[in-house]
């Protein structure tokens, strides 16, 4: 099956959302421009995989809803957090963390932008690095 281009996925949604979803994006490719975006129509959003050697490691993803956005990081519970802004942690996302954003909603592009970068730090660790995060801020 061909790829579906982000703006096609992202053309049902409401105005506000699309331009969320679009500065969201344009803020993760800023972050690490060589982020692979991919939509997943299954997940219904937009994932980012970033290169690791001869694999790629899942990061980050846009999620549009009706009413909001979110900005969700694969590896969330194990990322630094130092202002608490991250979202979740309840059952159904044991390790996934996320921002939402409703339509004009500030987004304040270098804290999400260093926010981004730390995922990616994350997710290129290995299972047992993230691990030893965990165990250390307990």
């Amino acid at each position: 099956m061909d790829p579906i281009p982000a703006d096609v996925f992202l053309a049902s949604y409401p105005d506000g959302i699309r331009e969320a979803a679009d500065r969201l994006r344009g803020l993760v490719k800023h972050a690490v421009p060589d982020a692979i975006e991919r939509v997943r129509p299954g997940w219904r959003l937009i994932g980012y995989d970033v290169p690791v050697g001869k694999r790629v490691a899942y990061f980050a993803y846009v999620a549009p809803e009706p009413a909001h956005v979110h900005l969700g990081f694969e590896h969330g519970v194990s990322m630094a957090d130092p202002d608490r802004v991250l979202q979740g942690g309840h059952l159904k996302l044991r390790k996934v963390r996320y921002l939402t954003f409703r339509p004009g909603d500030p987004i304040l592009e270098s804290a999400i932008q260093d926010l981004v970068r730390e995922a990616v730090r994350v997710a290129t660790m290995s299972r047992g690095q993230r691990l030893a995060l965990l165990l250390d801020r307990d």
